[in-house]
């Protein structure tokens, strides 16, 4: 059975998620444990390689995930390049200039390719590794993608908390799943124009913190300068998110909207002072998300590129 044991170091060494939960009994956490002995090891290996070179790329390939689930399903459908038949989902707001880790994906790919030929899908890697726990596999990778999903379902880093808990809503995930999932902004970084207007024109952010920013996010120019999401810790996956939220040290508008006198207020702060209240349901919320609306059995396809359908 695929598993492992969560902790805060595994989660800042490696996070790209090998999650998802029972969505249908054709998913198995024992799935490839004949076809593909080795999978689970290769992928892991993998993994660890690329975060040892780049530490950020952890908190990069969970985002990756994160994004190709909330648009047709965990289906591996952000991985398509555009072609003269088809619009891949890239170029999209939410993702242009934004999502990366993909030739991280293809090397891993490449390496899964060389012990078990067109096996294991794409959509499965990008749910692979990090922290563990019992996991299902056996998702099929996607033939489609969609554009406009993708502009229209990934939340915004500018969203208010109503469209935050409706954009979950809509994917099946409670408000508890949307504000555990935030926690994931304990790593990894955002671009001066995700949280520009937050630092110069909003009133509940604490203004050391705000000050503090001004210099790698001038009010103009240095769109792409980059700064971590959470300033405190910001390569250990831990709860120091929340607590930065209960400072009013919440680096986007979206993060802070968590807890700002709204109905969120409560689990932020309960979060905030209980890592292992946090980290359980992160777990939990990480597999809701993993199953949403897997394509399974002889849907879909096993991709040999995980950038173009067969």
């Amino acid at each position: 059975m695929a598993s492992n044991s969560l902790s805060s170091s595994s989660l800042a060494l490696s996070m790209f998620l090998l999650v998802l939960a029972t969505a249908s009994a054709q998913l198995s956490s024992t799935f490839y444990d004949t076809s593909c002995p080795n999978a689970l090891s290769t992928i892991k290996a993998a993994v660890d390689a690329a975060v040892a070179n780049e530490q950020r790329m952890g908190a990069s390939l969970l985002r990756l995930h994160f994004h190709d689930c909330f648009v047709q399903g965990c289906d591996g459908s952000i991985l398509l390049d555009d072609t003269s038949t088809l619009t891949g989902e890239k170029t999209a707001g939410p993702n242009a200039n934004s999502v990366r880790g993909f030739d991280v994906v293809d090397t891993i790919k490449s390496q899964v390719e060389a012990i078990c030929n067109q096996t294991v899908s794409c959509a499965d890697i990008l749910a692979l590794g990090g922290p563990t726990w019992d996991v299902q596999l056996g998702r099929r990778d996607s033939t489609t993608a969609s554009l406009s999903e993708a502009n229209s379902d990934i939340p915004s880093p500018a969203s208010d908390l109503s469209t935050l808990i409706s954009a979950y809503a809509k994917k099946g995930l409670s408000t508890t799943d949307m504000v555990a999932l935030s926690g994931a902004h304990t790593i990894g970084q955002a671009r001066c124009t995700s949280f520009r207007t937050r630092i110069y024109n909003e009133s509940n952010i604490d203004s050391s913190f705000a000050n503090s920013l001004t210099s790698s996010c001038p009010s103009v120019g240095g769109d792409n300068n980059l700064s971590p999401l959470d300033l405190q810790t910001p390569t250990v996956f831990d709860n120091e998110y929340y607590r930065n939220l209960v400072n009013n040290e919440g680096l986007l508008h979206s993060d802070q909207q968590l807890f700002n006198n709204g109905s969120t207020d409560a689990l932020v702060s309960s979060y905030a002072t209980n890592s292992n209240y946090f980290l359980t349901d992160f777990v939990n919320a990480i597999l809701n998300m993993g199953a949403i609306t897997p394509l399974t059995g002889t849907q879909g396809e096993i991709r040999l590129n995980c950038r173009k359908i067969n």
